[in-house]
């Protein structure tokens, strides 16, 4: 990261407490993580990062399951007003998306990376902008800490233990410091964690 950025880089996932992102089932055994996720708390959470982030990171998978659900969440008018908020939200930001398969992104405000994820987020810090949020993409994730571009960690800890399947921290990742930015428990025993990188 070069000393002039002003661009903080955050990465958001739920994770169980042996580490998991996804359990023992496969990408799709996140059945786990559905408790914490629609709790008060993780609703304050999410529109919380909606007022200092102006870029958001999708793998394709992301890209498609969000751009699939949110933009009819945006316009039901019955739908829960945080909920709504993120959705319009999500609408509006700017989102990169990273894939070998896409040939046109059709959710407005989104385009296909340019580069690789580490040349596309150093070009994105030198634009004015805010936060440049990854949302639950882990194969971003890795890429950027592996090449140090990750400024912030947001943990959604859930007390949930799942007993296999993918680890967000394999062994070889870049040893690094963190300093904890912040704490906040949920009513279903979640905890959020902030970790701000120490440079």
């Amino acid at each position: 990261m070069t000393e002039t950025s002003t661009r903080r880089v955050v990465a958001n996932l739920s994770l169980s407490l042996d580490g998991r992102y996804y359990g023992p089932g496969g990408e799709h055994d996140m059945s786990w993580v559905a408790p914490h996720a629609l709790t008060d708390s993780q609703r304050d959470q999410s529109v919380r990062m909606t007022t200092t982030a102006t870029t958001i990171l999708l793998g394709r998978k992301n890209y498609q399951g969000f751009g699939g659900f949110w933009p009819s969440v945006a316009r039901d008018e019955n739908a829960e007003p945080r909920d709504r908020a993120l959705a319009r939200w999500l609408d509006d930001v700017e989102k990169v998306v990273f894939s070998t398969t896409l040939t046109e992104t059709p959710w407005q405000n989104s385009r296909l990376a340019q580069h690789d994820p580490v040349t596309e987020v150093r070009a994105l810090r030198t634009r004015p902008g805010g936060d440049i949020v990854i949302q639950n993409s882990v194969s971003l994730i890795r890429t950027l800490l592996d090449a140090g571009e990750v400024d912030r960690l947001t943990l959604n800890l859930c007390p949930e233990l799942v007993g296999g399947g993918a680890r967000l921290f394999e062994d070889g990742v870049p040893r690094s410091s963190w300093s904890l930015a912040d704490l906040a428990t949920s009513e279903s025993g979640a905890i959020y964690l902030t970790y701000d990188r120490l440079r």
